[in-house]
C-alpha cells in the first residue's frame, strides 16, 4: 500500500498558536476535526496521526522542534516508513505571497523559509511539494518579528477559510495529479 505524507509546518506550544508561521499547523488541525481525530499520537519529535484514504495511507504531522529544524523530525517518518519523496507534501506560511493566497509549487527554492530550507537539506532535493498560504508581504516591521506575530481578528477571519480550503486540496491531492490541481488552484486569490 503507498504510504502518502502530510507535514504541516508551524513552531510548537501555545505561545505560537495563531501566529502567522503556523498556518502549517492550522491546516492540519482543521483536517483533524474533519476527520474526527481527537487525540494526536507521538513519534519521533512530531505530533502526528493517519487514515485510510483512497487505496493510501496518509500520515499528517506536525514537527514539535522550532520550525527551521522541521526536516530533521520529518525525515525520520521518511526512513522509517521508506517513503519517496514524490509521495510527500508540505503545508507552509509564505511571506511574499498575499495575505491568503494559495500557491501550490511541485518544485523550487524555499524563498527564503527557514523550515523549507532544513527539508531541501534533509530531501537533498527542491523537488518536493508544497501548498504555500500567502501572510502578505506588506509589513512595515521585522521579518523576524512579524511571522511570530499573533494574526489580528480581521486576518483570522480571512483566513479561515482559506484554510478550510487548503485543508480540502490536501485531501483532493491523495487521487488527483498535482499538476491538476496547480491548474485548478494557482492564480485564483481569495478575494474574501
Amino acid at each position: 500500500m503507498k504510504i502518502k505524507l502530510v507535514v504541516g509546518l508551524g513552531n510548537p506550544g501555545k505561545k505560537y498558536n495563531n501566529t502567522h508561521h503556523n498556518i502549517g499547523f492550522m491546516v492540519l488541525d482543521n483536517l483533524a476535526e474533519k476527520m474526527e481525530v481527537y487525540k494526536w499520537k507521538e513519534r519521533d519529535g512530531a505530533l502526528y496521526f493517519d487514515c485510510f484514504w483512497d487505496m493510501c495511507r496518509v500520515i499528517f504531522i506536525k514537527p514539535q522542534r522550532f520550525i527551521n529544524l522541521s526536516g530533521d523530525v520529518m525525515i525520520n517518518f521518511v526512513n522509517f516508513l521508506d517513503i519517496k519523496t514524490e509521495d510527500i507534501l508540505i503545508i507552509s506560511d509564505d511571506l511574499d505571497l498575499p495575505l491568503g493566497t494559495i500557491r501550490l509549487k511541485e518544485r523550487g527554492s524555499s524563498g527564503g523559509h527557514n523550515g523549507l530550507k532544513n527539508i531541501e537539506q534533509q530531501l537533498k532535493t527542491q523537488e518536493y511539494k508544497r501548498i504555500k498560504v500567502g501572510i502578505s508581504s506588506d509589513i512595515k516591521v521585522d521579518a523576524k518579528d512579524y511571522v511570530l506575530s499573533k494574526l489580528t481578528p480581521k486576518e483570522q477571519r480571512k483566513l479561515k477559510p482559506v484554510i478550510e480550503t487548503v485543508a480540502n486540496i490536501v485531501l483532493e491531492s491523495v487521487r488527483t495529479p498535482f499538476g491538476e490541481l496547480m491548474n485548478k488552484y494557482n492564480g485564483k486569490q481569495n478575494k474574501l
